[in-house]
């Protein structure tokens, strides 16, 4: 009966949360709703703050699984670690829009100091790997914008279904980063080195193209180059 308890707790302070906002939601107000006693809901969580921390729970520890995933990733190509970990935090924040929203309307995560740290500490390592290891100014703030568009457009369209904001958003973010030459491309070009695509990566290109079940983005990102480079291979 606790865990339930616990469970109901969670459930009416999230939504009360969501209609009026963190700040303006008393404990009362919970208890009330639930027809408890005040001090019944403190004593399960014994402030406001740790209801808001326990809320979070899922999305912080799904947002750091995805960031240490991505960061622990075999190999040493950068750019699939860093899509690696975009598309996992895309997929956190699908999962989690509804604590999004909240966090928009009032900044309510940032109400309970560990939770914003956690929070904060996952986002620059994530904007690190983003960024990779060579990254410039230019490369850093980049990172950063693009970190931003991915939750952004979830909270403002949180009534999409997945499946069509995944891919539009992932686009965007795509145009951000990849017109930009990578420092190892820029100095690629400078020797006068070949493009990243051998035979056998033009070949599967082709294939995949052929086939018609794959966006251009995603071959790309597949072969681990450029759209721009995947195209002047399909074109040759």
């Amino acid at each position: 009966m606790t865990d339930d308890t616990r469970s109901r707790i969670l459930q009416v302070a999230h939504d009360l949360f969501a209609a009026q906002g963190y700040h303006a939601t008393s404990i009362r107000e919970i208890a009330e709703r639930l027809e408890l006693t005040k001090t019944a809901v403190l004593y399960h969580f014994p402030s406001k703050k740790e209801i808001i921390a326990a809320l979070a729970e899922p999305l912080l520890a799904d947002m750091e699984a995805a960031v240490d995933a991505a960061n622990r990733a075999p190999g040493s190509d950068e750019r699939r670690k860093r899509w690696a970990v975009i598309e996992g935090l895309l997929d956190v924040w699908l999962t989690h829009r509804d604590l999004l929203r909240l966090q928009m309307r009032d900044l309510a995560l940032a109400a309970e100091g560990s939770v914003f740290d956690r929070f904060r500490d996952a986002a620059y390592l994530a904007q690190h790997l983003i960024a990779g290891p060579l990254a410039d100014h230019v490369d850093r703030i980049r990172a950063a914008q693009a970190f931003g568009m991915l939750s952004d457009p979830v909270v403002m369209f949180a009534d999409l279904p997945a499946e069509m904001l995944r891919p539009a958003v992932l686009s965007g973010v795509e145009r951000l980063l990849e017109d930009r030459p990578e420092p190892a491309a820029q100095e690629a070009r400078r020797r006068g080195r070949p493009g990243a695509m051998t035979p056998e990566d033009v070949e599967r290109a082709r294939r995949m193209h052929a086939s018609g079940r794959h966006t251009a983005a995603e071959i790309a990102r597949a072969l681990g180059v450029s759209r721009a480079t995947l195209y002047r291979h399909l074109s040759g």
